[in-house]
């Protein structure tokens, strides 16, 4: 079982952040946890067992200065990285004829440009270890598209080109890239947002006609991290209890 690594996760202090970093640290594995919501990583902290393996830091990821500052944190711990998860996003509900372009920009920069900040940051550290895991979330909306949410779809559907490009380029350096699709997760933010008759549509369109939880994305993740998953990249696992069959 791989143990004592060091993992960097974006939106640490969100539903499923917090559960991958939790499942992280009590792996052995030190975990570099960042969100744009300080209050949220003070939770994060205080709710860990070992939280002496956790390093929180507050940044915006959209800002290349702050990426920056990311990469050099985890460089202090020892000069390397082994795996990096871009799990932080941005899913605003607005009609395609009320998207501002400043709306247009900022989904796209949390979404997509986010995740090539944090992998051109990270990717030096990667490469001094002589090999690592990229995990990137993407979402299941981009296999049909999802109304009024054009501007979040789009920077998802460009998560899955990124990624399979960026996979041959680091192959040969040992690195892995993949993507994971999660289908609508009920985590508090669309528990509070969606309406009940859209998780209940969601439900009924799955094989397994449940919820999906924050928890159902943690081990697939896990195991992309692994070495088990070694030989796996460039590829998109849809996690979404069956309503998608790509």
């Amino acid at each position: 079982m791989n143990t004592g690594r060091v993992v960097v996760i974006t939106g640490a202090g969100g539903g499923v952040g917090a559960l991958l970093v939790k499942r992280f640290v009590d792996n052995g594995d030190t975990v570099v946890a960042t969100d744009a919501n300080a209050g949220a990583l003070e939770r994060l902290r205080d709710s860990l067992s070992h939280p002496g393996r956790l390093i929180v830091e507050t940044a915006d990821i959209s800002s290349e200065e702050d990426c920056r500052r990311l990469a050099e944190s985890a460089r202090q711990l020892g000069g390397h990285v082994d795996v990096l998860i871009n799990c932080a996003g941005f899913f605003p509900i607005t009609p395609f004829e009320a998207i501002s372009v400043e709306d247009w920009h900022k989904v796209l920069d949390i979404n997509l440009t986010g995740s090539f900040l944090m992998v051109r940051a990270f990717l030096p550290l990667m490469k001094n270890n002589g090999g690592g895991r990229i995990i990137n979330f993407g979402s299941g909306s981009v296999f049909d598209g999802t109304k009024s949410q054009t501007h979040y779809v789009a920077a998802k559907a460009g998560i899955v080109g990124f990624s399979r490009s960026l996979a041959r380029e680091v192959g040969g350096d040992g690195i892995t890239v993949n993507v994971i699709t999660p289908g609508l997760t009920v985590t508090k933010a669309v528990r509070d947002h969606f309406p009940e008759e859209i998780l209940q549509a969601q439900r009924e369109r799955r094989a397994l006609q449940r919820d999906e939880q924050p928890e159902d994305l943690v081990g697939p993740v896990f195991f992309l991290a692994s070495d088990d998953a070694g030989f796996i990249t460039g590829q998109t696992i849809n996690v979404d209890g069956g309503n998608f069959m790509p």
